[in-house]
């Protein structure tokens, strides 16, 4: 109840202080320019927005305040923390930003170009505007990073705050970054540019605005980034998932990227090669495009791999480690088999036309497939090779790290889904072989392309089913490997179940059957202490509450089955515990449901989640646009 009431307050007053923010920034604006810019219609709305405004974040952010003053649990919890850090990014963005327009606008005026040519937002605005909007944002950011100092200052448990400034600052590094990378995109594709007599084509202002962004961005980048790595002398910063996610994302986002870029400037060479009708100034600009991407992603992959790579060494255990590197590995191993395999079937589709079409000479069509399938496969293959080649090695070794690299869920689900999609695309491509048989004879007209579409379901088939087996003897060698392993492992385990009547014995049998186990089982009655040694003793939660001595003094583990018993209830936690309390005095009747949220019950959660607060914005949107009327 207090989370949701909690989150209400802070939501409103979020939306409510932007609301005030910018009607003040429009306000002055309109004094400044002495013409009320945008005539009666802007003064009335920023005016609006102001007296609507400042009443309800008063309202709101004073009763936040009072009850955090009052109550560590407010000043601790999370939403306040990223109601904090929320303002921060949604002031100090602007500054950035207007500081970007102004930079931009001043560049293009000193290379003689005219602000028309800076970047289409910036264009039309004046450096007062950017003034202003930069004073009153760092005012309010200001105001909030004084309040929030305080309370780091003050702070009785730090855990929320820490984790949502963690993401704080990798938003700012990521804000930074992508200005960095667009800006030397930009410039690289002016270098690579040769100018040409077409109206319309590239001009100077392309590295201008470039330069502009990493004027603005590297700092922004190189600060936060640092920023983030001095933190890492702090173990929990070291080890937080976020920082493993980001790096993921940039180190598979730039590889992925290169891959893509490597394949566009390979076509654009086969094809011209194979004899296109191009000029070399053509041909120099259909590859600057991706060059111009694929370079500076190129440098975050390389960067952001290294960092990533140091990331898992650091991991505490080989387990952990090999686990950490499997998800790079299978993800790159899939783009590059699926890669590979259109480069494959779209040489063959090639070669059979060629073979059965009306000659050999090659048109525009013809050279564009032969050239993409070139490009596909040379850089498919031997993406797939050097991604799953290793993970092949390692599933194969025997030992411990072999096993656990076979039982993997990441190994599994990716060779699951390339079977998935062989047998699924292979059927497809059955279906339409027959269909072509039986129709020529039921109807005996083939028709002029019979012979093409069949050879060329045909050779697709034969892919589909190569990828298929392949991938399943794969499947069925690590099922074997696994299961003598396992088996041996198992079969040394003894287990000992404690019965206490009603089917718990039973129970205990059935759950382990059903798994296939292969331990070995005795069973006893409380009273008396069998004979042998055992790994482990399985127990009714009754039981254990009470148990006999030898049980307590029982020197290997102990699992504890919950079970329904009179005047015994079970929690979680203490959070569990204080409820259950609270319903006990108030006479309800204790009911506990064991819930478990799945991974994909947490990420419908977070849609959820994002899907609301759009929908906010689009309300005080369309509410700005009734007024701006």
């Amino acid at each position: 109840m207090k989370s949701i009431r909690r989150l209400y307050f802070y939501l409103v007053a979020l939306i409510s202080i932007e609301v005030v923010l910018w009607g003040l920034v429009s306000l002055l604006r309109s004094i400044v320019d002495q013409t009320i810019s945008g005539g009666a219609d802007v003064l009335a709305q920023a005016l609006a927005l102001i007296l609507v405004g400042v009443p309800i974040f008063l309202i709101h952010w004073l009763w936040a305040q009072r009850s955090s003053a009052r109550d560590e649990e407010e000043k601790t919890a999370t939403i306040r923390a990223a109601f904090f850090y929320a303002i921060l990014l949604g002031t100090l963005i602007p500054v950035v930003q207007n500081l970007l327009s102004f930079v931009d606008r001043s560049l293009v005026q000193v290379t003689g170009l005219g602000v028309e040519h800076a970047f289409p937002a910036f264009g039309q605005q004046t450096l007062a505007d950017n003034l202003i909007a930069i004073l009153m944002n760092g005012l309010v950011a200001f105001y909030f990073w004084n309040i929030l100092r305080g309370e780091w200052a003050t702070l009785s448990d730090k855990q929320n705050f820490t984790e949502v400034r963690r993401l704080y600052r990798y938003i700012w590094m990521l804000y930074g970054l992508l200005l960095t990378v667009f800006g030397a995109q930009q410039i690289l594709r002016f270098l690579l540019y040769i100018p040409s007599d077409v109206l319309g084509d590239l001009g100077r202002e392309v590295a201008v605005n470039g330069v502009a962004l990493l004027i603005v961005g590297t700092p922004v980048w190189a600060y936060s980034w640092r920023v983030i790595q001095g933190s890492l002398v702090d173990p929990p910063e070291m080890g937080s998932t976020l920082r493993l996610g980001i790096l993921y994302l940039l180190a598979l986002g730039g590889v992925i990227t290169v891959i893509t870029t490597a394949f566009m400037v390979m076509n654009a060479v086969f094809t011209w090669l194979l004899g296109a009708d191009w000029t070399f100034q053509y041909f120099v600009q259909q590859i600057g495009g991706p060059v111009s991407v694929g370079v500076p992603l190129g440098f975050v992959w390389a960067y952001y791999g290294y960092w990533l790579k140091r990331h898992i060494e650091a991991a505490g255990d080989r387990v952990r480690r090999a686990a950490l590197r499997r998800l790079y590995n299978y993800v790159l191993s899939l783009i590059g088999l699926v890669v590979a395999f259109t480069g494959v079937t779209s040489l063959l589709r090639f070669i059979i036309d060629m073979v059965i079409g009306p000659g050999l000479l090659l048109t525009d069509t013809m050279r564009g497939t032969l050239s993409a399938s070139m490009a596909s496969i040379l850089v498919g293959l031997p993406l797939w090779l050097a991604m799953w080649r290793p993970m092949q090695a390692e599933a194969l070794m025997q030992g411990e790290m072999g096993d656990h690299a076979r039982r993997s869920v990441l190994r599994k689900t990716y060779l699951y889904l390339v079977l998935f999609v062989s047998v699924i695309g292979g059927m497809a491509t059955a279906v339409g072989l027959v269909y072509q048989l039986i129709r020529v004879i039921l109807a005996g007209d083939t028709g002029s392309d019979f012979l093409n579409t069949v050879l060329n379901l045909t050779q697709l088939l034969f892919l589909f089913s190569v990828v298929l087996i392949y991938h399943l003897n794969v499947l069925r060698m690590d099922g074997a490997s696994t299961a003598d392993v396992l088996a041996e492992k198992q079969s040394g385990y003894s287990v000992l179940v404690v019965d206490s009547g009603n089917g718990f014995v039973e129970s205990i049998k059935a759950a382990l059957m059903k798994l296939g186990s292969k331990v070995q089982i005795a069973v006893t009655n409380p009273d008396t202490r069998p004979e042998g040694n055992f790994n482990t003793i399985l127990l009714p939660g009754s039981l254990a509450v009470n148990a006999p001595e030898w049980i307590r003094s029982f020197n290997g583990s102990r699992i504890v089955v919950q079970n329904e018993t009179k005047d015994l209830v079970w929690t979680d936690d203490a959070v569990d515990a204080a409820q259950f309390v609270q319903q006990s005095a108030e006479g309800q009747e204790i009911h506990k449901q064991k819930m478990k949220r799945s991974a994909l019950t947490i990420v419908v959660y977070v849609f959820a989640a994002l899907f609301t607060l759009e929908l906010l914005f689009l309300l005080l949107a369309f509410g700005i646009s009734l007024i701006a009327r």
